[in-house]
């Protein structure tokens, strides 16, 4: 069963429940508004079903809730961001508000991060400068191993998320991939729900498919595409974790079952104006016709084409209009949290189950 609750009312909670952790309100509120975005994008698994995991850590001492988050290595056309272990959400809106007022300017810009936190769904930055009208990539480094390089036994890499985001006159393309066959978020929401994962997303040690969710903790996760999701996988561990100074590989801490360690976590992103070659005008309008023609190139249901980042603007126009989708064991979870923490709950008793 699922309840819906509208957006705003979602943010105000994880909010309200940031800042009885004290966390800085600003900070809260930024957070906050990017774990609701993810939910209502579809992509449930970096919404708030992050919240409790964020407050339990903040209690342990792992997250710094009063971070000094400074720009380091600053030129016109690329910079560092270390985030003083503050919330990933905090430091990678800033990163990516830098790259676009950069890009803006000079044309393109690339920043990274170091010192940062799990800072949730990729394709909400990459998203954020397509809506300025900007071509943005983003990269980052996972904050918990789970796959061994392909052909190895010893898990070191993580599901290294990807996200690109163009432009259009219409809907933008958003490309927010993990590159592993599922996520962690995703995983941990078989879980949650009593969902079987499917063949493919988990083997155990000597290679059999776990499908119990509860149990994925117990084997590796599969990268996508065989051996070429392996390589992307490493390859975005470069450019995201250790360009920056970050963490990866065997550095990386485990923020599920480590919740002091700072997690020197790692991300960049990359913003360029699209008239860097043409005119912006002409490359809006090829972008979109040919986005078009893709749509309509035939389907075996006679429905458009779905591209990637069509699926997150309905459903996101859906949720603002009828609520984000809550299951009831997120909102019992909620619920509680808010409780814990003396906050205002918008679930009545009749909500909870």
């Amino acid at each position: 069963m699922t309840t819906r609750q509208p957006a705003d009312d979602l943010i105000d909670l994880a909010s309200a429940i940031l800042r009885a952790s004290e966390v800085l309100p600003k900070h809260a509120n930024i957070t906050a508004t990017r774990l609701v975005e993810a939910d209502l994008r579809g992509r449930s698994g970096h919404g708030l079903i992050r919240l409790r995991p964020y407050v339990e850590r903040i209690r342990a001492g792992g997250i710094n809730i009063r971070p000094d988050i400074a720009v380091t290595h600053d030129t016109p056309v690329s910079a560092q961001v270390d985030g003083d272990n503050g919330l990933g959400q905090v430091v990678m809106t800033k990163a990516t508000e830098l790259a676009i007022a950069k890009a803006a300017t000079t044309g393109l810009a690339w920043v990274g991060t170091v010192h940062s936190n799990h800072a949730g769904a990729a394709g909400l930055y990459a998203e954020q400068a397509a809506d300025a009208g900007l071509v943005g990539m983003y990269f980052a480094v996972a904050n918990a191993n789970g796959m061994p390089p392909w052909g190895g036994t010893e898990p070191l890499l993580g599901t290294n998320p990807i996200a690109i985001a163009l432009p259009t006159k219409r809907t933008p393309f958003v490309l927010d991939i993990a590159t592993t066959a599922t996520s962690h978020g995703t995983i941990k929401v078989h879980a949650r729900d009593g969902i079987p994962m499917p063949e493919g997303w988990v083997v155990d040690r000597n290679g059999r498919p776990i499908t119990d969710a509860t149990r994925a903790g117990e084997g590796f996760l599969l990268p996508m595409g065989g051996y070429k999701g392996s390589g992307l996988t490493i390859a975005i561990g470069l450019l995201a974790g250790v360009l920056n100074g970050a963490a990866f590989a065997g550095d990386v801490v485990d923020h599920r079952r480590d919740q002091v360690t700072p997690t020197n976590t790692g991300q960049s992103i990359l913003v360029m104006r699209p008239d860097l070659f043409r005119p912006n005008d002409e490359v809006l309008a090829d972008l979109t016709r040919h986005l078009d023609a893709l749509r309509d190139a035939g389907s075996v249901d006679g429905r458009p084409v779905r591209l990637p980042g069509d699926e997150a603007a309905r459903v996101r126009a859906e949720n603002q209009e009828q609520g984000v989708p809550l299951s009831d064991s997120l909102a019992n979870e909620l619920h509680a949290l808010a409780t814990e923490l003396g906050v205002e709950s918008p679930f009545s008793k009749a909500d909870m189950r």
